[in-house]
């Protein structure tokens, strides 16, 4: 299952885009990252079938392994793609919320987007990490 992360506004050469490299590049699954303006262009087309997950601050709240287990569960059940929407800042709007399969939150606070992507690209890597059955320093 291919991880594809969109996400509004340029990271451009920043202490977030370094810290977003350095995770996505451990990541061994598949995995896209592309970039849009703040308001308009094109979400691409997702391969499908697809889940999408928007990053929102009245989002669920997960543990690392119930995020990685759901990974699990989507690609077991036959998800090509799982694609992860972060909003410029103002969020998303009220029917792409209602039309995401999981609307995922960092807690209560508000965060910046670019730091988002960071946090996201170290879930990533952590998710993938322990369905690779490397050990986890939490588990048990």
């Amino acid at each position: 299952m291919r991880l594809h992360v969109i996400a509004r506004g340029k990271i451009g050469r920043s202490a977030e885009a370094e810290l977003v490299a350095r995770y996505a590049k451990r990541v061994t699954w598949p995995m896209k990252w592309t970039e849009l303006p703040d308001t308009g262009g094109t979400v691409p087309p997702p391969l499908t079938p697809a889940k999408e997950v928007l990053l929102d601050e009245r989002g669920r709240q997960m543990s690392s392994e119930d995020f990685a287990n759901l990974l699990e569960r989507w690609r077991d059940d036959g998800a090509r793609e799982a694609r992860f929407l972060i909003g410029a800042a103002d969020g998303h709007g009220a029917a792409a919320r209602e039309d995401a399969d999981l609307l995922l939150g960092f807690g209560p606070m508000t965060w910046p987007h670019l730091m988002v992507r960071a946090m996201l690209a170290e879930q990533l890597w952590r998710a993938t990490s322990i369905l690779a059955g490397h050990p986890y320093h939490r588990a048990g």
